[in-house]
């Protein structure tokens, strides 16, 4: 029989991203978190953490990690069939990973009515849509919003739509790099924004225009931000087409080469053992999700 204080244990240390913070979260002395692992690790006879910054699971904790979130979601529908089960005021949280673009346009209006007729508290991690399933498989978190199709084992994935992004640049920028008119050789030696490591929009969209290799770029971690870098010169960026409409029409910002953008499908994964409540906000998302959303059978998909 498992010891789900033990489990607890190594779940918080590994949302929190550290033995302090797990232990602030529980309530309890690092120290003890500590030993508490160590128990767990002697009951399964092998590492359950690599003692990294921050900690990350070994394959057995991932699976240990796994078993918790559906576990926490059987106890939610339970609680649901069985209100007096539920401490007076008590709220349920759902622990999801969102890709950031999508936490800045559209998730927000899907989610918002579903979180507040089901006392939902959203725990949001933020990742980006490439590599957002390595939560599902490290047993992170309940559900991810990613543009992975194949859901890991004991998961589902169902189709949201895609992301439609226009590679866009401020008239300033255009008229210092571009003097003669903008062409696909040019646009591969001036400076791109990227979000990160993981994306990959604007190799894409040069591979798409013929060009490979590296290129110049900043690196800018935030949603947000990358539109406003790009806004203010910097460089050029593929940015969603719902960020990037106010500032067009403000004349901030101008499509490189019109008519090219770059789809992304995005996918809504969850465990299959999820629960009702996971259940109900899978059937939430199926029936909003396209209002924000470019419809697949009609995404640009190089």
């Amino acid at each position: 029989m498992l010891d789900y204080k033990l489990l607890a244990a190594l779940a918080a240390v590994v949302e929190q991203a550290g033995f302090e913070r797990g232990a602030q979260v529980l309530g309890l002395s690092q120290s003890a978190v500590s030993q508490r692992i160590k128990l767990l690790e002697a009951r399964i006879g092998q590492p359950v953490l690599l003692r990294a910054m921050p900690p990350t699971p070994t394959d057995v904790g991932r699976r240990l990690l796994n078993h918790v979130q559906q576990v926490r979601l059987l106890e939610r529908d339970l609680q649901q069939q069985v209100p007096s089960l539920v401490a007076e005021g008590e709220t349920q949280r759902l622990r999801v990973a969102v890709n950031a673009d999508s936490l800045a346009t559209w998730w927000a209006r899907a989610v918002a009515e579903f979180c507040a007729s089901h006392r939902v508290l959203l725990e949001l991690v933020v990742e980006d849509q490439e590599v957002g399933l390595k939560r599902m498989r490290a047993g992170d978190v309940a559900a991810c919003v990613c543009a992975a199709e194949r859901p890991v084992s004991g998961a589902r994935s169902l189709p949201l739509g895609a992301m439609r992004y226009r590679a866009m640049a401020s008239p300033a920028f255009i008229a210092r790099h571009f003097p003669d008119g903008v062409s696909a050789e040019r646009i591969a030696q001036v400076p791109a924004i990227v979000f990160g490591p993981d994306d990959q929009l604007q190799h894409r969209y040069l591979n798409a225009l013929g060009l490979s290799g590296s290129f110049l770029h900043h690196l800018c971690p935030s949603s947000e931000g990358f539109v406003r870098l790009t806004a203010e010169g910097l460089g050029w960026g593929m940015v969603p087409e719902p960020q990037m409409t106010e500032a067009m029409a403000r004349g901030e910002l101008v499509e490189l080469l019109p008519g090219r953008p770059i789809d992304v499908p995005l996918y809504w994964h969850h465990w299959r053992n999820g629960g009702d409540l996971l259940d109900q906000l899978t059937g939430h998302l199926h029936r909003h999700a396209g209002d924000y959303l470019v419809p697949l059978v009609a995404a640009q998909l190089p």
